[in-house]
């Protein structure tokens, strides 16, 4: 019984880990940098919501710096809420959080990247 209920839990991980990494955009599940490069090539913003000292070391050409902590207090430095985005930060974590804030705030396609390296 005791194997049985590792497997179940190894399918379970494996289907969870799956699951994040692959998504449609507009519900904010991740996306792959093939995927974000064809957005961004056909009018999405790139939103990288990183630290200044983090987009100055290094960012994505053609990025939007707004630290995902000045989301609400930039909204000028936004797109419009029609204008799809895609987010990206260092780990992920970030950008996840942004991406709903996003969405809360009323952004109809709004995909996120994850970490920087998947571009």
């Amino acid at each position: 019984m005791k194997i049985i209920g590792w497997i179940l839990l190894a399918v379970v991980a494996t289907w969870w880990l799956l699951s994040a990494r692959v998504g449609t955009a507009q519900d904010g599940s991740r996306i792959d940098g093939e995927e974000a490069r064809a957005l961004v090539e056909d009018g999405a913003v790139l939103l990288d919501v990183r630290t200044p000292g983090e987009f100055a070391s290094g960012h994505i050409e053609g990025a939007v710096l707004v630290p995902v902590q000045d989301l609400a207090s930039r909204p000028a430095a936004l797109p419009s809420t029609d204008t799809p985005v895609v987010v990206y930060c260092r780990s992920g974590r970030r950008s996840a959080s942004a991406a709903a804030w996003l969405r809360d705030a009323g952004y109809e396609a709004v995909y996120d990247l994850g970490p920087m390296s998947a571009w």
